[in-house]
């Protein structure tokens, strides 16, 4: 789930805490949580503080939709720190390693793009633009008559016309490269930073052939396709093929399987 996030020093009055420029919404409407990440550098007599707030209706929902299943929430997270975690699982796929690492993860999802930017395996930035896989599916549903049930079922097994390529599939690469540099344009306004030293796509669309090489052409930054399942052993009776494909998708699944519940 995506939340509004902020650091900053000190801790005054509750009100002082959870209101102002943080939350843009009544308190009564919004679901907090805070943590305590340590003394502040600034000044050893303050503490940085972690808020992550969002609409409570988004948690509401998911809460509603385990309870249909019989389950009981415990935890809610937030995409961007399940994304953090999952980071842990790719980084020895990188060529280089350090502390002082910057890396972009782009996720692509169905209706949103959510770029991470990590400096040091912690999250530093996020941002998220209404784009996605949605929209590939939706001009395939348009163009050739379909449902958008077998839309989304031709996009990923393949059988369109003979077309396809050039009129459907390049322009919506086009479209997801801009929004990747766009993305790494606004991080790099509005931070300390000028370059990034990775990308990694992640989320469905991350497995379009072709992509990872027309981003790195663009951004001149080296890119790769996310696999967290990479070094893991997988059993006999998981379909190693589909889940290699599917394998960018779950970066948010690994994120949140990894979380601890102490």
């Amino acid at each position: 789930m995506t939340a509004w996030t902020a650091t900053f020093n000190g801790v005054g009055s509750y009100t002082d805490l959870f209101t102002g420029s943080y939350i843009p919404y009544p308190l009564d409407e919004v679901a907090i949580d805070f943590e305590v990440q340590g003394p502040s550098e600034s000044n050893p007599d303050q503490v940085d503080v972690l808020l992550a707030a969002c609409r409570k209706e988004n948690v509401d929902i998911r809460e509603d939709a385990l309870e249909i299943a019989s389950l009981t929430t415990k935890v809610v997270d937030v995409e961007a720190y399940a994304l953090e975690r999952a980071y842990a699982l790719i980084e020895p796929q990188l060529d280089s390693q350090g502390e002082e690492l910057v890396v972009a993860i782009v996720d692509i999802g169905a209706t949103m793009t959510t770029l991470s930017v990590l400096a040091g395996g912690k999250t530093v930035y996020t941002r998220e633009q209404i784009f996605g896989g949605k929209q590939l599916t939706e001009e395939i549903q348009r163009r050739y008559g379909l449902s958008l049930e077998e839309a989304g079922l031709a996009k990923k097994q393949g059988g369109l016309p003979d077309d396809y390529e050039s009129e459907v599939l390049t322009p919506f690469r086009e479209a997801v490269v801009q929004q990747v540099a766009r993305a790494l344009q606004f991080f790099f306004g509005a931070s300390q930073y000028n370059a990034v030293d990775y990308v990694v796509l992640a989320g469905g669309t991350a497995s379009i052939q072709v992509l990872t090489e027309m981003v790195e052409e663009k951004t001149g930054t080296p890119t790769m396709v996310a696999n967290p399942f990479a070094d893991m052993a997988v059993g006999s009776r998981v379909n190693a093929s589909a889940l290699s494909n599917d394998a960018p998708s779950l970066m948010i699944a690994c994120g949140l399987a990894m979380r601890s519940f102490d």
